[in-house]
């Protein structure tokens, strides 16, 4: 017997037989496992069929996975043709070295009529919890690993979207997800690797059954691994008798934008609001005529505190902490980033008047996005409806992001400081305090997110993707295993 299963979905003829074909020409292909919702060819094919829709419903995934009988098996999420030799497939093969090697998953090529480029992935760390981690076209699976799964777990029941994601986070528990930093396979002419599967756009309203099918399987994963917090554990900001010189104020963290931050500074500056609020604005070390701009306009407007640390070491994150350990910061810290503006004049008086609330250590406006001229553009609002109060601070670790603007209670972030970084401080910092405290949510427009060549996460290479994406993951390993130390502390 040859010792690989290639599981994938119907994606037409002739396509899908030149696809076909070129696994069985390597003679380590045992049998082609087709999911499809109408038999190809009047149901004449050399392939085992699987009607269903969808190769990630969970029923028809457990069927088709119940069916295997090699010792191996390759998943192919979307069908693309792919270019693989039996040498780059043994060498997939010898990593899976013992019996709890779950999935093995490698770099890859894309050949188009542009050239051959190289497709690096990130290796798997224990927060790389989201839905959308990319493991290529190509994933294998020892099969031994699968039925240790589904024997001791089974895959949760209704699920038309969610089966490969409940599988693989249920292989991670006990199983190792292994990644070859080498390309070993390439995909040739342009394709959409992700499909109608590409999850990451959680934030679009018809993509919010699908979500709901992600957070389901994830929070019970979280359970499984004890890292999930029940809502009834968290609990609201104490009231604290520190005087602060303002009762809020609005962070700009900026560098080298000087096209952009008069702007927002005008924008902080036309807030209208019951209490007596600052401005700090930290320039880090600009160079563009950024800091001109901002000695101007504080000369003139003495609400303006226009900062320049010491350190030129300092990333976002690190600006941020210049600010709130600033004596003059204010009771609460709302942000503002140095190329967007409020939506409104009234968008601080909301945001203080719901962390005071709660009292909320935390709270978390809703964004329209819009062009560098104030245009809206699709999305549009974000919302970030995804949040339950009983259920948000555990889905925040599957989702990259919880919304802007961004308001704190300063003594509670003060405790807690932002990691030095320029990507994900904030995502950082809004998983550590939902760990421990409840917080606000305001769904309407507040805020004006303008996405232009300019932003920091424009045009950015595949290495500088990969690099933010195994940030944030490393941020999620490193809150889940706080969070299952919580746990472990409580039940002593």
């Amino acid at each position: 017997m040859k010792p690989i299963t290639l599981i994938t979905s119907y994606s037409g003829e002739p396509f899908f037989k030149q696809m076909a074909d070129s696994f069985l020409h390597t003679g380590l292909i045992e049998e082609v496992f087709i999911v499809t919702g109408e038999p190809p060819n009047n149901g004449k094919t050399p392939y085992r069929l699987f009607t269903g829709q969808s190769v990630f419903s969970s029923e028809i995934l457990y069927r088709v996975l119940r069916e295997i009988h090699t010792p191996y098996v390759f998943f192919m999420p979307v069908p693309a043709l792919i270019e693989i030799t039996a040498r780059d497939i043994e060498r997939m093969l010898r990593s899976v070295v013992t019996p709890h090697t779950g999935i093995v998953y490698s770099d890859f090529i894309i050949k188009d009529s542009g050239g051959a480029l190289l497709q690096p992935l990130i290796d798997y760390q224990p927060g790389s919890v989201r839905d959308d981690f990319d493991f290529g076209s190509l994933i294998l699976f020892s099969t031994v690993s699968v039925e240790t799964v589904l024997d001791q777990y089974g895959l949760t029941k209704n699920l038309h979207h969610a089966g490969f994601y409940d599988l693989r986070l249920k292989l991670s528990i006990s199983h190792s997800i292994y990644h070859l930093g080498e390309p070993l396979y390439a995909i040739c002419g342009p394709f959409d690797r992700y499909g109608t599967h590409h999850h990451f756009a959680y934030l679009k309203p018809q993509n919010r059954d699908i979500q709901k099918e992600m957070e389901i399987v994830f929070t019970e994963y979280l359970k499984k691994i004890n890292a999930y917090i029940p809502s009834t554990h968290l609990k609201l900001a104490e009231s604290q008798d520190q005087p602060f010189p303002v009762i809020a104020s609005i962070i700009i963290p900026v560098k080298n934008r000087k096209d952009t931050i008069g702007d927002a500074v005008e924008s902080a500056l036309q807030q209208e609001t019951t209490f007596p609020f600052n401005v700090i604005v930290v320039d880090n070390h600009s160079t563009d005529g950024t800091t001109a701009v901002l000695a101007k306009l504080s000369h003139k407007n003495s609400r303006i505190i226009h900062m320049i640390p010491k350190r030129k070491d300092l990333g976002i994150g690190g600006c941020w902490n210049e600010a709130i350990y600033y004596t003059g910061c204010g009771k609460y810290a709302v942000q503002l980033d140095s190329d967007d503006l409020y939506s409104s004049t009234k968008t601080l008086q909301q945001m203080v008047a719901m962390l005071q609330k709660g009292p909320y250590a935390m709270v978390i406006g809703a964004y329209t996005l819009v062009d560098e001229n104030l245009k809206e553009i699709p999305p549009g609002l974000i919302d970030h409806r995804e949040w339950t109060d009983e259920n948000g601070h555990n889905n925040a670790l599957r989702v990259n992001g919880l919304g802007a603007p961004r308001g704190f209670d300063t003594t509670i972030i003060r405790g807690f400081g932002f990691l030095n970084v320029s990507y994900g401080e904030d995502y950082a910092a809004g998983l550590r305090i939902c760990r421990e405290y409840k917080i606000g949510r305001i769904y309407e427009n507040l805020y004006l997110c303008r996405r232009w060549s300019g932003n920091t996460d424009a045009s950015l290479t595949i290495n500088e993707i990969n690099k933010n994406n195994a940030l944030k993951d490393y941020i999620r390993t490193e809150e889940i295993r706080a969070r299952q130390e919580l746990h472990h502390s409580e039940s002593e």
